[in-house]
């Protein structure tokens, strides 16, 4: 067993760090939920001010508000740019860590397919040895019963 001893700790930190990897994917998961959200409140709210403000220069507005808002939606959509940035940013955080989770899962497959290889090769060489000695045995008694018929 001494022989898988090695390969069982490398699965092991394999999978450990596979782990890792699903919780930095599931982070980075949540965050960019959370951006996208913020996005959205921030498209909502910039919607609304101005339709708001449509609706203020339908019925008149002094020029000081007029360009107080306008100046207020200037800035939502410097946010919004800022939000749309962040929010692509984020989501290759997202595709990296997928990335990154696949080629730890990858390893952790392939270190389970060593195992398994090892684990058959050595369930095969006890097969082969209990057949060797059950030969053995068989051909013990063989040569015992013709020892014995011949000296009778």
């Amino acid at each position: 067993m001494t022989a898988s001893s090695p390969l069982d700790t490398l699965l092991d930190l394999a999978r450990t760090s596979r782990d890792q990897a699903g919780q930095r994917l599931a982070g980075s998961l949540d965050t960019e939920q959370q951006v996208s959200r913020q996005l959205e409140s921030l498209e909502n709210y910039r919607h609304e001010y101005a339709a708001r403000l449509s609706d203020a220069m339908r019925q008149g507005v002094d020029p000081a508000t007029l360009h107080n808002t306008q100046r207020f939606l200037a800035s939502l959509d410097n946010a919004l740019t800022n939000a749309r940035q962040t929010l692509a940013e984020q989501h290759q955080k997202v595709q990296q860590a997928q990335h990154d989770w696949q080629q730890e899962q990858q390893r952790v497959r392939a270190y389970d397919t060593l195992t398994e290889r090892r684990a058959t090769a050595a369930s095969r060489r006890a097969v082969r040895q209990e057949q060797r000695t059950s030969d053995e045995l068989v051909n013990s008694r063989l040569l015992r019963q013709n020892t014995q018929s011949d000296v009778h």
